[in-house]
């Protein structure tokens, strides 16, 4: 989903209009032709890279949002992928925000399940809620309770959602977003040095065969 997008769904939501499954994705022009993939096409590829945050890795960042549909879809494929991922690839989750509300409580609920280590056990969970059950999950009350439902202290929850470490990492994440010039998710960022998405690609799932061909790049140092 792309910026305008999440706009649309948001409108569409308050006026109990198209629930959160029925935004499209954009037909994509650049979807992966046949053999490798194509610089400015399938992806991107910084002038000046992101600092990665674990030196001696190949960092593969996914940005998300839990009310994002296609990010919903998206997670089983991703998540059997990353399971898989060599030694010298290390992959993170860092959801986005592209407005206040209800982006930032979504972007809280990740963090404060890292901290506890939560999200292995959540993860899923939350976008299930959202998107099968229809849960907002962007109010603090409605999020404890959700926890407090799945097993997780709804005490120790909200210290955590609410702690100076959450905020600083929500900030943390604007600034990614900013460096990778993001404008929809869900979307991949490879090594600080290149960047995919579904859009790109041409779909979520060719978005995955992209990723691993930037990885080879990257050990090459290309």
């Amino acid at each position: 989903m792309n910026r305008r997008d999440f706009s649309a769904q948001l409108v569409g939501a308050s006026l109990g209009g198209a629930g959160l499954g029925t935004i499209g994705l954009t037909a994509s022009t650049g979807a992966l032709a046949q053999g490798a993939p194509v610089e400015g096409t399938n992806y991107i590829k910084f002038a000046q890279p992101v600092s990665p945050a674990t030196p001696g890795k190949i960092e593969v960042v996914e940005f998300f949002w839990y009310g994002c549909p296609h990010c919903n879809a998206f997670e089983p494929a991703l998540d059997a992928w990353q399971k898989k991922l060599p030694a010298d690839v290390v992959f993170r989750r860092v959801p986005v925000a592209f407005r206040d509300e209800p982006f930032v409580a979504h972007q809280k609920i990740f963090y404060a399940l890292e901290t506890l280590g939560k999200v292995d056990a959540m993860h899923r969970k939350v976008f299930y809620a959202i998107h099968s059950e229809h849960a907002r999950l962007d109010k603090p009350d409605e999020i404890a309770a959700f926890m407090a439902k799945n097993g997780v202290d709804s005490a120790k929850f909200l210290e955590a959602y609410n702690s100076f470490s959450t905020q600083t990492k929500t900030k943390q994440a604007a600034k990614l977003a900013e460096a990778y010039k993001l404008d929809g998710v869900p979307a991949l960022g490879i090594n600080g040095r290149y960047f995919t998405s579904g859009s790109l690609a041409g779909t979520n799932e060719r978005m995955l065969q992209v990723t691993d061909f930037l990885i080879q790049k990257s050990r090459t140092g290309a």
